[in-house]
């Protein structure tokens, strides 16, 4: 949002802020939800690298069609490591899940 845009809507008495403002989250939570969003979004290509339906890749990690289905549209029920064993299984390599999770803003210190 560009500056004047956002004086004019402060000025008006809006509080202007990000999405984890509005959640208020942590910025530990923001950051384990963002690496759930991206490495499901990248579970997606990798799957379909691979060539697999989301009922074979399923099959492989021993789960449903309807979590694979969760895991990529980043559900905060999926937990990180099945995501990462899903990723590892549709053939993704450790470095491309590391660049996955690699944080995109750094966080504070403390």
């Amino acid at each position: 949002m560009d500056k004047r845009k956002r004086n004019r809507l402060e000025a008006a008495g809006w509080r202007v802020g990000s999405a984890w403002d509005f959640l208020e989250l942590t910025e530990a939570e923001a950051a384990l939800f963002e690496m759930k969003v991206v490495l499901g979004a990248k579970l997606r290509l990798w799957r379909f690298r691979a060539g697999l339906s989301q009922k074979a890749l399923a099959e492989r990690i021993l789960s449903s069609q309807s979590r694979v289905a969760k895991m990529e549209a980043g559900d905060s029920s999926v937990s990180l490591d099945l995501l990462v064993q899903a990723a590892l299984v549709a053939g993704a390599s450790q470095s491309e899940v590391a660049r996955a999770m690699a944080p995109r803003r750094r966080l504070a210190a403390g």
